[in-house]
């Protein structure tokens, strides 16, 4: 249980749309990644938003045919584990303190109404800090959306430090 791979297999904060918000596909992927599921054209390219729509349960449904992107993508907790300066169980844990982190604010963001547009958890936390911006003043701020801003602000420095991504 200890492989590297079974910690992409048992995290998923790539495919759920908590580190990154879409998957940009080259064009000779195309055809293939278009028969396993929708994708929006870019030019000669495409690309799909996350949270991705094979992303089940037990991990990927795809993942053996998953695009080159999905495939090349190594987060830094998975580099570290790789080179063992990260155990596995280590590694485990800072996975489940982000997941507890991403449903904290989730619920906090739904209980303030805050209504965001994106589906993907980056993408919305990139929506909230644009919110906060706009209210430079913390004193027009309530205790609930202070208390936010800085789950957000932790967050993202957990991101930053473990696995190399921002929003």
């Amino acid at each position: 249980m200890s492989d590297p791979t079974n910690i992409c297999l048992s995290c998923g904060l790539c495919c759920d749309g908590t580190l990154i918000g879409f998957v940009q596909l080259e064009s000779e992927e195309l055809s293939q990644v278009r028969k396993l599921m929708e994708i929006e054209q870019t030019g000669e390219n495409g690309m799909f938003f996350l949270p991705c729509n094979e992303l089940g349960c037990n991990g990927c449904n795809i993942y053996s045919q998953r695009p080159k992107a999905c495939r090349n993508f190594e987060c830094r907790v998975l580099k570290s584990v790789e080179k063992k300066e990260l155990t596995f169980d280590k590694a485990t844990e800072v996975i489940d303190i982000v997941k507890q982190k991403k449903i904290a604010i989730e619920k906090q963001v739904a209980t303030l109404q805050i209504e965001l547009q994106s589906k993907s958890f980056h993408f919305k936390m990139l929506e909230l800090k644009k919110l906060f911006r706009k209210d430079k003043s913390e004193l027009f701020l309530s205790e609930s959306h202070q208390e936010l801003k800085l789950k957000l602000s932790e967050l993202e420095k957990l991101l930053s430090k473990s696995f190399g991504v921002s929003f």
